[in-house]
């Protein structure tokens, strides 16, 4: 596990903050009008959480210090890092297999050490023999990314830098050591967000301590330097622009809305939320909720997060990694799927040939529809040219608009003229792929039976598939 924040998230987060009782929004049921209204007060998404929604796939990279030790924690000699066949195109090429349209690399992970030319501290790629100290992976990581058309972002923990002793942003040594590691934290950002150019995204893996209690001030700096990139800050932090999915083994809840009741964050305390009540908000949302927070996936590609000790664990099968981009795309989140590069800097041979058929499967079963429409009000129907066995339907909300839908049924025309269900459910948001029963259709219809305003459908699409439904 790579973040105590994380891997004690339950205890953390009982000093999270409140998530709010309900406060719930008037429905309009059964048959609606269909007029096109505005939507009122609905949250809606900022121009660069519609951009990021559309992206869906991502890759993880964890490489670092703990590729080679084994252990996140562990400082050993800067000599220890020497990926002799380092290649981040080939990490490109990974991305690219299953579809990923951004990566996120861990420059800096617990141990703290940074994979890039620097003088904050010494313990660089420019303290190692690895290239005669001269390496800079970051550097390297950002060019590959332009190269195969992959959006770059960056993970540079503040929480947590074994070099420092610095464990949930907090260092021994009272006030003036902890002001020294608070500066370090904000000169390391800096260098980073200004010499690589624009990141897609920022992680912060278990957020930034506030600056009120001893913690670095990077916020301004970010919105100067970084301004278009998508912030994770401790999940639902003062910060972020998106949250933690609540798990690092799969996808998310169903429902799950992409806005929340009120953020929390483990550095400043509200005690009236208990821990499930957080972990709730963060793998289901609230379908009332009054801040646009959509959620990301990000589970390990076969149950580590680095190697162990040099040696690659095997990939999660074929049929797990699909039953998790139901349970995260399909589900309306992002999914952030793991990397980790052997300590030679390669992707195994045996990862990269399933990543290679994780992304088959997905342009298998959803690259070309049978039929496909678009619509606005309580029902949009799509006609197929000829009657055809379905077996999955995708929903997308133009949630460019809010999120309108709270409840809606899926109908197929079978024969003898009659409407059957396919089936039902609850948020679909940027997406939601729901499979079900095969049936053969002349017609399908979507039908919302509760929302908040005039439902609008940016896609309405079936497919037909030989492997069944998740």
């Amino acid at each position: 596990m790579r973040s105590v924040t994380r891997r004690n998230f339950c205890q953390a987060a009982a000093a999270g903050a409140a998530w709010a009782a309900a406060c719930p929004t008037a429905l309009s049921d059964g048959p609606m009008s269909g007029k096109i209204d505005d939507g009122g007060s609905l949250p809606r998404p900022t121009a660069r959480q519609l951009a990021w929604q559309d992206l869906e796939l991502g890759m993880f990279i964890h490489f670092g210090m703990a590729t080679f030790s084994g252990n996140v924690w562990a400082t050993p000699s800067p000599d220890t890092y020497a990926p002799a066949r380092l290649d981040t195109d080939q990490w490109m090429e990974a991305a690219q297999a299953f579809g990923a349209k951004y990566a996120v690399f861990t420059a800096k992970h617990c141990a703290g050490f940074m994979q890039w030319q620097t003088d904050l501290y010494p313990y660089s790629v420019k303290q190692s023999k690895w290239r005669s100290g001269k390496g800079d992976v970051l550097k390297e990581f950002v060019e590959s990314c332009h190269k195969y058309g992959i959006k770059p972002g960056i993970y540079v923990s503040a929480t947590a830098n074994a070099y420092w002793g610095a464990r949930r942003c907090r260092v021994q040594g009272g006030k003036e050591s902890q002001a020294k590691y608070s500066r370090m934290v904000e000169k390391m950002c800096e260098e980073v967000w200004s010499r690589y150019g624009d990141f897609t995204e920022i992680w912060f893996d278990g957020g930034v301590m506030p600056p009120r209690m001893g913690g670095p001030d990077i916020w301004g700096l970010q919105q100067k330097l970084q301004p278009s990139a998508i912030v994770h800050d401790n999940g639902a932090g003062p910060h972020g622009h998106q949250r933690w999915g609540g798990s690092e083994s799969g996808g998310v809840g169903y429902p799950c809305w992409a806005t929340v009741r009120n953020r929390h964050t483990q550095f400043e305390p509200a005690p009236s939320a208990g821990p499930k009540d957080v972990l709730h908000m963060m793998k289901h949302g609230h379908p009332d909720g009054d801040l646009w927070l959509p959620a990301e996936a990000d589970p390990t590609f076969n149950g580590r997060w680095f190697p162990a000790k040099g040696k690659m664990a095997a990939p999660r099968s074929l049929n797990n990694l699909m039953k998790i981009y139901y349970e995260s795309v399909g589900r309306n989140a992002n999914l952030l799927l793991n990397c980790s590069p052997g300590p030679d800097g390669l992707v195994a041979e045996s990862h990269m040939k399933r990543y290679e058929e994780f992304g088959r499967e997905i342009r298998r079963r959803f690259g070309n529809p049978v039929a496909e429409t678009q619509g606005v009000g309580d029902t949009v129907e799509l006609a197929l040219k000829t009657p055809a066995r379905i077996d999955h339907v995708i929903l997308m909300e133009d949630i460019a608009h809010g999120e309108r839908v709270r409840e809606y049924a899926i109908e197929g025309l079978v024969s003898g003229n009659k409407w059957e269900k396919l089936g039902d459910g609850l948020s679909i948001g940027h997406k939601r792929i729901q499979g079900f029963e095969p049936a053969e259709v002349a017609r399908v219809r979507f039908r919302a039976t509760k929302a908040v305003a005039s439902p609008m459908i940016r896609r309405l699409a079936v497919f037909s598939t030989s492997e069944g439904a998740s």
